[in-house]
């Protein structure tokens, strides 16, 4: 059996064995075996030990990796392989001390270094695999991205889609194979983008510039945003009920009487380690909560088709709105489901469902709120004051 870590997780540079640390070098000179991808096989020509192709999907690999513990096991991966890299998918199959990593600069890093901006001041995602509408809520004028994206083809796309959303006239600098002698980097507008022999691994750098419209970073973003058939929970109620729920990061939300999905979006823009499930019973509603999620890049939004409380989520959830079918045993469901801890907001537009509230309220404790708001409107030929329905909040922490 070798001496742990046997697996020794090695960053590259375009620039293959030149970059590489002593530690590195020292782990390639002794490994039995290596493993990468054929771009990054091919930048280190000289090895002397096995060598292996990964498979594609990237998936396939782990259990072939993890099947030769007790050999000198040396993974390849680009630049820095937890930064958007590969090291988190096999690590989590790990205890710590199986593994060591010697990591290269990140594609961002050296993105950064060529560019002149701040790495600290810039928002740096991985589109590999991911959908562009990733892009949407990062998207407002003057703001730079670094962006990772699979291919050449995907910088046409990606130019595309900044158009789409009203910000072609941002800058695009095309950053390929850096560290390495193909590197080379051009600059286009996205509206003009006519660049056809993009060569991969490839970075863009985004400086953004366009009159689309900007989501706003608070919460209770305008109405518009969602698309809906009235099943909303509109603006300004919106905002109180997530000042409410008070999301921190990394919790789970269940959004019960989802409709358009808004509540759950809004928690999951929160940030981005948060999770959500909806329940929501009208299958149409359900598919247009999931399309307002992706139009909007937030993915973690996990719908459940059904009624609620004879449909809930598995596990536990940190916090709990119910928008939608309050009703005695929907509250005594939840009560009975949920761990000391779990917030619990519900809204009330009815007289029936306020005396729900109140009710629960006197006997569990909590705070009532009622909401009343009333817009401005046409009066003959000056402006009066329409109500709209009162909302009673509740929120209680179990």
């Amino acid at each position: 059996m070798a001496d742990l870590p046997w697996l020794t997780i090695v960053g590259l540079s375009e620039a293959g064995a030149e970059d590489l640390s002593c530690a590195a070098r020292q782990a390639l000179e002794t490994a039995e075996l290596v493993l990468g991808a054929a771009r990054h096989l091919s930048l280190l020509p000289g090895l002397r030990c096995e060598v292996r192709e990964w498979p594609v999907p990237f998936a396939d690999g782990v259990p072939l990796l993890l099947a030769e513990r007790g050999r000198r096991v040396v993974m390849l991966a680009s630049g820095d392989p937890f930064w958007f890299g590969a090291g988190t998918s096999v690590t989590r199959h790990l205890a710590r001390d199986e593994w060591i990593a010697h990591p290269a600069p990140s594609s961002f890093a050296l993105a950064a270094a060529r560019l002149g901006w701040a790495v600290q001041d810039v928002d740096c995602l991985g589109l590999h695999a991911a959908p562009f509408a990733r892009l949407r809520p990062h998207l407002a004028p003057a703001r730079r991205l670094l962006v990772l994206v699979r291919d050449g083809s995907a910088v046409t796309e990606l130019a595309g889609y900044l158009s789409e959303q009203g910000f072609g006239a941002s800058t695009l600098h095309v950053l390929e194979a850096l560290g390495g002698t193909r590197e080379r980097v051009r600059a286009t507008q996205a509206a003009a983008f006519a660049l056809d022999d993009v060569a991969h691994p490839v970075a863009i750098g985004i400086d953004v510039a366009g009159a689309g419209a900007v989501l706003p970073i608070a919460a209770g973003r305008p109405d518009s945003w969602f698309d809906s058939d009235g099943q909303l929970t509109k603006q300004p109620v919106r905002a109180l009920t997530l000042s409410a729920l008070a999301p921190r990061p990394g919790e789970l939300l269940w959004d019960i009487g989802a409709g358009s999905g808004s509540i759950g979006i809004e928690w999951l823009l929160a940030h981005a380690a948060n999770r959500a499930i909806a329940v929501e019973a009208d299958a149409v509603r359900a598919q247009r909560a999931r399309a307002n999620a992706a139009r909007l890049g937030v993915e973690r939004l996990d719908v459940l088709e059904g009624r609620a409380p004879g449909v809930l989520p598995e596990g536990r959830a940190d916090a709990v709105f119910i928008g939608g079918g309050l009703s005695q045993a929907m509250l005594e469901a939840l009560w009975a489901r949920l761990p000391a801890g779990t917030r619990l907001v519900a809204n009330a537009v009815t007289l029936e469902s306020e005396a729900l509230l109140a009710q629960w309220n006197g006997a569990a404790g909590g705070s009532l709120l009622r909401i009343e708001l009333a817009d401005a409107v046409p009066l003959g030929t000056r402006h009066g004051w329409r109500a709209r329905y009162p909302v009673v909040q509740w929120s209680v922490t179990r």
